[in-house]
């Protein structure tokens, strides 16, 4: 049975797209399986935001093919681990959380860089083409450490 990772943020198109992209790119397939989705229906059944896809693409990764989907509880028993892209995303993520079991699944990913700091990934939605490449960047940096983690804790 795979381990299953869900990354999080506001309308699933601009960095947990991202996110997803990068993690699952490190992970081996037949022992990971990375999602994502976002707090707000604003986009479902969407693409990721085109400067989301053609950052991924300009890094050797296709992200086409995702489609926005809103987080819902039921993502509490269908995944190991969530990682949520800001702090508000984390403040509604677990909000749904029923359980204390449910909410210990819920972590920022800036933590894998920055431990216990709480750092949030901006949002570049309103902002130019170097904002995603920023945030591209951080979660790079972040899915690097996390896949490491994840590799060593289950093979």
């Amino acid at each position: 049975m795979s381990v299953k990772i869900l990354m999080v943020c506001l309308g699933n198109i601009c960095r947990s797209p991202l996110a997803e992209g990068l993690l699952a790119s490190k992970l081996p397939k037949n022992k990971f399986t990375v999602d994502s989705a976002g707090t707000g229906g604003y986009h479902i059944g969407r693409e990721p935001d085109h400067r989301s896809i053609a950052t991924a693409k300009k890094n050797g990764l296709d992200i086409s093919h995702q489609k926005a989907r809103k987080f819902s509880p039921k993502d509490f028993e269908d995944f190991d681990y969530i990682y949520v892209m800001d702090n508000t995303n984390y403040d509604d993520v677990t909000f749904l959380a029923k359980t204390d079991e449910h909410k210990q699944k819920v972590e920022l990913i800036l933590n894998e860089l920055f431990p216990g700091d709480n750092v949030d990934v901006p949002d570049p939605y309103y902002g130019l083409q170097n904002g995603f490449d920023m945030v591209y960047e951080m979660l790079d940096e972040a899915t690097d450490l996390l896949a490491k983690k994840l590799i060593e804790k289950h093979s």
